[in-house]
């Protein structure tokens, strides 16, 4: 591949005058890398999009809005704001599905200087509660599951605003009444490391942490995948000599993860938008559903989770499907299995598998790559964004040689500001401006990241580091598996063994001796899984899509146990 001409475009990308030029500036207390030509706040990004004007927007269920519809209601919904006296600073909570007027509360609350915070949308009443308690908003906005769920807790003080509710109660304000009141946008100036938004990190036990995500941040990670689609065109076509389409098509994009995580929202979202491209959303996942998406909006990229784009492509609805538009097909949130890329690219050859690897933490990616990169380096997350420093640590916190494993710490302006009244574990998570990120990684002489494993999902069997990783990639290579998840089971001998959950695709058939000769085949024998359940149903998942490995190692593990 031609990584000289990626380095070199990198340079110049990124040089003095160049589209993405890098400077560092003094934020927040610390030297990071910032880009020149960003805009000072999602505000001025999110008015630069009035110019595509009548282009369709946001799709769902047959609803289409146009980019100027969204900037009238977005007005309306500011100025409301602003009328009830919440000002830069304030926060407002959404906690709905994944419908437009999601997105469309997030502009306009952005646009004021207001924090969106992101209700986990499968939050019980104990834990919406807790966000409540610690974002404490001014303001909620609701569908009819969240609101009745909000019934149950202790009153606040503050507004409701409801979203597509069969009826009004009279302390709800109709969302629908506030867009048709119209309005103008306020005229304020936001703060580039102020508060855009609160994320809640997707922990599996126990009370999440308010990650706060600034515009700077937000607005850098605009920027460095922006960078990432023009640096790696760029490289190839100086290779090749084959030029990009002149003039290639409007990007149609599925959202199908929720837009309280930063993979839909930070990602999807604002890269759609970036482009005048538009954004189809989806009231629930479903594969089947997906790919009659796909073929009707003839979409142009998918973005969601590896699971699902590995579920669109074994769908059995797939090869009578229409998939021809496709030029993408992307899996972030968690690490794309190796044998995954190459099926993408041989499933759909016009469609470039992609990845992005990144954090809440980070407004969104650390890395990313596409296509011929992708295919040539599959087990790789990409190279590192230009907006950030990274090294690879010891225990100590020591910097390791290129190519040694440790734990990747990153420094830049995408970098989260803290976790909202939580200085402990902002000063256990960030040193001196450096994230540590919990990932063990490698960088290469390229500046490719590759995960390893979380820090903490390692496996030790019998003083080995096992991870989990690398034998779901091996078993991933069985074409009978469609799901995996592999933990460490206690063990009294070595400390832990290997345990796996797997399900099969439908139709096929496989038992634990074939796996492990399977995984034999292909690893050193002390990685194969002592133990292997298999699962008649898919495998549990968080909001945002990835496996609950700890709840699968916990509930399976008992078995053993006992």
């Amino acid at each position: 591949m031609h990584y000289a001409e990626l380095r070199r475009a990198r340079e110049e990308l990124t040089g003095p005058g160049g589209q993405f030029e890098i400077v560092e500036q003094e934020v927040l207390g610390h030297r990071i890398k910032c880009f020149k030509a960003a805009p000072p706040s999602v505000r001025e990004f999110w008015l630069s999009t009035v110019a595509w004007g009548d282009k369709p927007y946001l799709i769902y269920e047959g609803e289409v809005l146009s980019y100027a519809q969204a900037h009238a209601a977005v007005n309306a919904f500011a100025a409301w704001l602003d009328a009830q006296g919440v000002k830069s600073g304030d926060r407002v909570a959404i906690a709905m599905r994944n419908y437009p007027e999601w997105l469309l509360a997030y502009w306009a609350c952005l646009s004021i200087g207001v924090a969106a915070v992101g209700m986990n949308a499968w939050w019980t009443g104990e834990e919406m509660d807790y966000a409540l308690s610690d974002s404490q908003p001014k303001v909620l906005i609701a569908d009819a599951e969240r609101l009745a769920r909000y019934r149950e807790l202790p009153a606040r003080a503050m507004k409701l605003v409801g979203v597509r509710l069969p009826d009004y109660p009279a302390d709800v304000t109709a969302w629908s009444d506030i867009i048709a009141a119209g309005g103008a946008m306020p005229q304020v100036s936001v703060d580039p490391d102020a508060d855009a938004c609160i994320f809640y990190t997707s922990g599996t036990t126990g009370f999440p942490k308010g990650a706060q995500l600034t515009h700077r941040g937000c607005v850098a990670n605009l920027m460095n995948m922006l960078y990432s689609t023009v640096s790696q065109a760029l490289a190839t076509e100086r290779a090749t000599g084959v030029a990009p389409p002149a003039d290639p098509p409007t990007p149609v994009s599925l959202l199908t993860t929720p837009l309280f995580h930063v993979t839909a929202n930070n990602c999807g979202a604002y890269l759609s938008s970036a482009a005048g491209g538009a954004i189809v959303l989806m009231y629930k996942w479903d594969a089947g559903a997906a790919l009659k998406l796909i073929e009707q909006y003839r979409i142009t990229g998918v973005s969601g989770v590896p699971v699902m784009a590995r579920e669109i492509i074994n769908h059995p609805d797939f090869g009578k499907t229409d998939t021809s538009s496709l030029t993408g097909l992307s899996g972030g949130g968690a690490q794309v299995p190796p044998d995954q890329v190459g099926e993408i690219a041989r499933k759909i050859p016009a469609a470039a598998p992609t990845t992005g690897y990144g954090m809440t933490e980070t407004c969104g990616i650390i890395t990313s790559v596409a296509g011929p990169y992708f295919i040539d380096r599959p087990d790789s997350a990409g190279p590192y964004m230009p907006s950030f420093d990274a090294k690879v640590v010891d225990d100590a916190g020591q910097a390791l040689p290129t190519g040694e494993v440790g734990e990747l710490w990153v420094k830049g302006a995408p970098v989260i500001k803290g976790y909202l009244n939580r200085p402990d574990a902002t000063a256990e998570t960030i040193t001196d401006g450096w994230l540590h990120t919990g990932d063990i990684a490698r960088i290469d002489e390229d500046g490719f990241v590759y995960i390893v494993d979380r820090k903490k999902d390692l496996v030790i069997r019998g003083g080995e580091n096992i991870s989990c990783t690398e034998v779901e990639a091996c078993i991933y290579r069985h074409p009978a598996v469609l799901e995996c998840s592999v933990f460490g089971v206690k063990d009294a001998r070595l400390g832990e063994e290997i345990g796996v959950a797997v399900h099969l695709n439908a139709g096929h058939e496989l038992d634990e001796t074939d796996l492990k000769k399977h995984c034999l085949d292909h690893m050193s024998k002390h990685k194969v899984p002592r133990y292997v359940w298999f699962l008649s149903e898919p495998l549990p998942r968080n909001a945002s899509g990835k496996f609950l490995r700890r709840e699968l190692r916990d509930r399976l593990s008992a078995e053993v146990a006992g």
